[in-house]
């Protein structure tokens, strides 16, 4: 690799997939760092419903994007970008691989198709939309994104509160919809990425792993991990962070509102419906490979791809 010049991986995939083994295995075969491209991540304190990286599997190569905020803070789209634009240019600098590694479809495809210039945030509006959620319920504002913006509409979720309440603030605030703002295209990524998503081929194993997963999160002590966070008493339950899959439903749990086997039903469902839409997005995918998660060769198929 020559400096500042050079490959880019991208490591697709849903929730549990093996994403992460494969970007170390591929890490120890060359010089590599990697990018954490997952919006739960950022987060400190935040370790075992996010299935953060191990000290021993961050010892194999350096890590990006992973602890640096507080839960109390916001991290958009937008930011991902500018700071993986940065750090790839970095990582090639230094004569090592730079390696994309996460679940967070959208900050991909901002990366790789490019990010519009869209209205900033309207605290105002923001606060209405919330209003309006807790008297009237996320349905009646998902119908209403329908009525005025029904490309968004069909890919948000119906019970993603964040995803709507961005789309109607935008249009609230501009008089124009998120689809109309996501065409105005203002970035586009200087470096060309090898796209790779791996997942398992059956959907039945893909879920057994998410239970299997978020069973032994609640045995290393997640309820432990989100009562540090609860009992901060500057966090709720509609900051991004807390919103994660698994954080959201134990919150509710410590709030009284479920039982412990709702909690862990409500989770692993959350998990799965997570999946699915991690999947969705990518099958819709160009330019990519796909890998199977128990696959022998999947090293093979990437290095014979990518021009180390």
């Amino acid at each position: 690799m020559t400096s500042h010049t050079g490959p880019v991986v991208s490591i697709m995939g849903p929730t549990a997939s093996g994403k992460t083994g494969l970007a170390l295995a591929l890490a120890e075969q060359v010089p590599a760092e990697i990018i954490s491209v997952d919006s739960a991540l950022v987060y400190r304190d935040m370790d075992i419903g996010t299935a953060k990286p191990t000290r021993q599997e961050m010892a194999v190569a350096p890590h990006w994007l992973v602890d640096i905020l507080d839960p109390a803070e916001a991290y958009s789209v937008a930011d991902f970008v500018t700071d993986a634009t940065r750090l790839i240019g970095e990582i090639h600098a230094r004569g090592r691989l730079p390696i994309l590694v996460g679940g967070t479809i959208m900050y991909f495809n901002a990366l790789i198709n490019g990010i519009s210039s869209l209205p900033k945030t309207d605290p105002l509006i923001r606060e209405a939309i919330l209003a309006e959620a807790a008297a009237d319920g996320w349905q009646g504002l998902h119908a209403e994104l329908q009525n005025i913006d029904p490309v968004s509409a069909q890919r948000i979720h119906p019970n993603d509160p964040q995803r709507i309440t961005r789309a109607l603030e935008v249009y609230r605030s501009s008089g124009k919809s998120l689809t109309y703002w996501q065409k105005q295209t203002s970035f586009k990524c200087p470096y060309k990425i090898d796209q790779f998503a791996i997942a398992p081929t059956e959907r039945a194993v893909l879920h057994s792993r998410i239970e299997q997963r978020f069973d032994l999160m609640l045995e290393q002590g997640l309820i432990s991990e989100v009562e540090a966070l609860f009992e901060r008493g500057d966090l709720n339950e509609d900051m991004p962070a807390i919103r994660a899959v698994g954080y959201r439903q134990v919150w509710q749990y410590l709030k009284g509102e479920l039982s412990y086997a709702q909690m862990r039903d409500k989770g692993i469902i959350a998990t799965r419906q997570l999946a699915k839409r991690q999947m969705t997005w990518l099958r819709g995918w160009s330019d990519l490979t796909w890998l199977d998660t128990f696959a022998k060769d999947n090293l093979t198929k990437i290095t014979a791809k990518v021009t180390l």
